[in-house]
C-alpha cells in the first residue's frame, strides 16, 4: 500500500528544499504526495519561473494565509490546515524550516495523531528572544522524525529528544540536492553582460539589520570602501531595495532574479555578502568566499568546514573581511559530510522503512 505524504511549505525558500523530495517520491512506487502552501495562490514571491526553474509542480493546495503578524499566521494556518486534513487523510506530514506557519502545521499534525517529520531539524541560535527559535524548539519537540543537515544540528536534536518514538537522522543538506540537480541549468542574467569578471554579490533581507538604518549605512559604506572599486551586484526586493537605492547609487541594485539566474551570479562571484543562511550554505557548496552579517549561523559547518565567516552587524569587521575577500586571502574550505545530493533519497527511505 502506498504511503501518503503531505509536504507543507510556508514561504518561497522552502520550495528549493522541497523540490528534490518531490522528485524522489515521484520515482518511488511506494509513496504519493500532496504539496500544501500556507500562503495565497497569487503570492507575488512565487513567480511562475520558480517552479519551472526547480522542475517541480506548483502546490496542490493553498491555505490562503497572507498575514504578516506572527500570532495571526499561527492561528489562521492552524485553522486552515486542520480543515485541509479533514478532507485529505495522510500518513505523515513533513514541515520545513522554522516559520510560524511551519510550527502551526506541526501542532495540528500532532493533535491529530499523525506522524510528523521536521526537515532541517536541530538548528539553534540559542536566543530565546527570537521568534524562530521558539518555533524550532516547538517543532522539534513534537516531531517523530528529525532530519538534520549536519553534525552539530544532529547532536542538538538528539540531546533534546524526549519522546519514546522520536528519531533523529543526519540525512545531509537537502539544498545540495537542488544545487547539484540544477548545476548545468544555471542561466546568466542579461544584467551581467556589462559586469567585469570579478564582482561581489550582496543580499539583504533581515528585519533587524534594516531597522537600524544608521548602522546599516555604516556597513554599506564599509562594504563599498573595502571592495576597492569591484562591482557589487545586489538583487533585492521590498524595503531592502528601496533603502539601498535611496542611500547608495554605486552598488548595482537590481530586481530579484529567478532561481537559476541567482544561482549563476553566486556561483561565479568572487565573494558573497549576505544575511541569508541558505545563501551561505550554497556558497560553501560552490567554494565561494562568503561573509554572513550575523553573529550565528544555523549551520555551523559552513564556518568550521566551509567558506563562511560571521561578522555580525559590525562595520569594522565587515570592512576587514571584505578586504581579505577581494585580495584573495580567504581561508581554505571543504564540503561538509553528506552534502552529496542524496538527502531526499535518504529521507524517503526512512519514511518508507
Amino acid at each position: 500500500m502506498s504511503k501518503n505524504i503531505c509536504i507543507v511549505a510556508g514561504a518561497r525558500p522552502n520550495f528549493v528544499k522541497v523540490a528534490p523530495l518531490i522528485r524522489a517520491i515521484k520515482k518511488s512506487e511506494q509513496a504519493e504526495y500532496l504539496l500544501v502552501y500556507a500562503g495565497r495562490e497569487d503570492d507575488p514571491t512565487l513567480e511562475p519561473s520558480l517552479f519551472e526553474d526547480l522542475q517541480m509542480p506548483r502546490p496542490n493546495f493553498y491555505l490562503g494565509v497572507d498575514s504578516v503578524k506572527l500570532n495571526e499566521i499561527t492561528s489562521r494556518v492552524m485553522a486552515e490546515f486542520d480543515a485541509f486534513l479533514d478532507e485529505h487523510p495522510v500518513d505523515v506530514v513533513i514541515v520545513v524550516d522554522d516559520l510560524a506557519s511551519t510550527m502551526a502545521a506541526a501542532i495540528v499534525t500532532k493533535k491529530r495523531g499523525i506522524r510528523l517529520a521536521h526537515l532541517v531539524a536541530g538548528t539553534r541560535s540559542f536566543d530565546i528572544n527570537m521568534p524562530k527559535e521558539i518555533n524550532r524548539l516547538v517543532i522539534d519537540a513534537l516531531s517523530d522524525y528529525l532530519f538534520t543537515a549536519g553534525v552539530k544540528s544532529n547532536s542538538v536534536a538528539t540531546r533534546e529528544q524526549q519522546g519514546e518514538n522520536s528519531q533523529t537522522y543526519m540525512v545531509g543538506n537537502i539544498l545540495m540536492d537542488t544545487l547539484r540537480f540544477n548545476h548545468d541549468r544555471l542561466q546568466k542574467p542579461a544584467l551581467m553582460e556589462g559586469v567585469p569578471g570579478c564582482y561581489l554579490v550582496f543580499t539583504l533581507n533581515r528585519r533587524a539589520l534594516l531597522a537600524d538604518r544608521e548602522n546599516l549605512h555604516k556597513m554599506v559604506d564599509a562594504l563599498q570602501d573595502a571592495a576597492g572599486g569591484m562591482t557589487i551586484v545586489a538583487p533585492l526586493r521590498g524595503e531592502a531595495r528601496k533603502e539601498l537605492e535611496n542611500y547608495n547609487n554605486k552598488i548595482l541594485v537590481t530586481n530579484p532574479l529567478s532561481y537559476l539566474e541567482f544561482g549563476w551570479i553566486t556561483t561565479h562571484a568572487a565573494g558573497i555578502i549576505t544575511d541569508s543562511g541558505n545563501v551561505a550554505e550554497e556558497a560553501t557548496f560552490n567554494s565561494v568566499p562568503c561573509i554572513t552579517l550575523n553573529n550565528y549561523t544555523e549551520h555551523q559547518e559552513t564556518v568550521t568546514i566551509g567558506s563562511n565567516v560571521l561578522v555580525g552587524e559590525d562595520a569594522d569587521k565587515l570592512r576587514e573581511a571584505v578586504g581579505k575577500m577581494v585580495s584573495g586571502e580567504w581561508k581554505k574550505c571543504a564540503l561538509p559530510d553528506r552534502w552529496d545530493g542524496r538527502t531526499a533519497e535518504r529521507i524517503l527511505q526512512i519514511l518508507l522503512s
